[in-house]
């Protein structure tokens, strides 16, 4: 009797630590080793246990800067002191860390969206420069908020990240999800392009150049062609840049774009004698492997002397040093190089001197209205006698009607191109 009394007693023992180290397993699981909140998984369980709550989403402002200026060490710190001051701001209730300079709290209430715009105002001024001293340094902090309004909504958690999103990108304090700003489709459409995108690359064939042809304004004739990217999907569907770009930035497939268009429009022009322009971003200038792969196409090939890279003036050049190596490195190869869409951006005529450019393409916004509008006149004018000063080539973009034609020539701009001339087309006229 003892005995089975004394092997129940280790039964029970046995029974109470595997209790007590799977209690302990899961406060590990839901707890975040640093600040000690709970952290993602244990937010997604109260989301899916708790009813009548309301989500609010917390991320700190630059926090990579922070990190990489005062180093890791700091970094936790204001982590750490960060995840305090959200504790005693929003007690009672429940705060989680959900990412690295992510926050969560769920409020133990359903807001309205009035309620809950007050209470995120109040809360953005309490959270607006927040001060943390680490060894008699004083640092700085600020963040962006989010939450949903929507009282039945399942997808609270994406919902209410698509809202960070958005106020991250614009620079608001805040911002509360609506079902009218379809946020939701937008990032379904961004899905759909990011596929269509890398169909399109593997396949090869879906990235194609088309070419539009730039003509001298002193004689009317075709002297070159620019390269323009399109996307053309399995329905046979041709996109233009602006939609499917920024995407594939993004998914980081970029550079295959810019290596497939490189590679078509010189194998295109093999067979012509007609000069051609490619596009090229700041990011492709920078990339070492776009680079090198530039520089070899130009020593392989015989069209050095006939392609001219653009860079977009609107382009923020953080870097004037790779660039102008860039630039007198093409040059070595016979290559010319363009500023396009000049004036959409800074315009900076310092930055023209110092690039030294063989042409100046004069952005469409400027353009489009030359025949009415006195002041993209006088601008237009400016660009044309600076550039003619200096020795480079102006190009007139957007040119859309015989009077704006008429009107360029008169600024004395040397080219033109626009749909009044012709359309961007998958072949050139040899």
């Amino acid at each position: 009797m003892e005995q089975e009394q004394s092997l129940q007693l280790q039964i029970d023992t046995l029974k109470g630590e595997l209790v007590h180290a799977h209690e302990n397993l899961m406060e590990q699981f839901y707890t975040d080793p640093l600040t000690s909140l709970s952290n993602l998984y244990k937010l997604r369980h109260d989301l899916e246990q708790l009813s009548d709550t309301t989500l609010i989403i917390v991320n700190i402002d630059n926090f990579k800067l922070l990190n990489d200026f005062y180093g890791f060490i700091v970094g936790d710190f204001i982590l750490e002191s960060f995840a305090s001051t959200l504790v005693n701001l929003f007690h009672p209730a429940h705060v989680y860390r959900i990412a690295g300079d992510e926050f969560a709290i769920l409020e133990p209430k359903k807001m309205t969206f009035y309620e809950l715009k007050a209470y995120l105002a109040q809360c953005s001024l309490s959270l607006s420069h927040v001060r943390y001293a680490y060894a008699q340094t004083e640092i700085f902090v600020d963040c962006t908020l989010a939450a949903s309004a929507h009282l039945d909504d399942k997808s609270v958690f994406s919902n209410v990240n698509m809202a960070l999103k958005y106020a991250k990108e614009r620079g608001l304090k805040f911002w509360i999800y609506e079902r009218s700003m379809r946020l939701s489709e937008a990032y379904e459409s961004n899905l759909k392009y990011a596929t269509k995108i890398r169909k399109a690359i593997v396949d090869f064939a879906g990235i194609v150049p088309y070419f539009q042809p730039i003509v001298d304004n002193k004689n009317g004739q075709i002297v070159k062609f620019e390269a323009l990217a399109r996307l053309i999907d399995e329905e046979g569907i041709i996109h233009a840049p602006d939609a499917f770009i920024p995407v594939a930035k993004t998914i980081k497939v970029y550079d295959k774009i810019t290596t497939t268009i490189i590679d078509k429009s010189f194998a295109m022009f093999e067979n012509s004698s007609y000069d051609f322009s490619i596009n090229l971003s700041f990011e492709d200038i920078i990339n070492e492997q776009m680079y090198r792969f530039i520089i070899g196409k130009l020593q392989h090939s015989t069209l050095g002397g006939r392609v001219t890279f653009e860079l977009l003036e609107s382009e923020r050049v953080n870097d004037f040093d790779k660039v102008i190596r860039f630039f007198n490195e093409i040059k070595r190869h016979g290559a010319k190089v363009a500023i396009d869409d000049f004036g959409s951006g800074f315009s900076n005529f310092s930055y023209i001197i110092t690039l030294n450019p063989d042409f100046l393409k004069i952005d469409g916004s400027l353009i489009k209205n030359l025949d009415t509008d006195k002041h993209a006149q006088i601008v237009v004018e400016t660009i044309v006698d600076f550039s003619k000063k200096l020795g480079i080539k102006t190009v007139a973009e957007f040119v859309h009607s015989s009077t704006i034609l008429s009107a360029v020539k008169q600024l004395g701009i040397d080219y033109s191109q626009g749909y009044f001339i012709d359309k961007p087309s998958p072949f050139i006229d040899t």
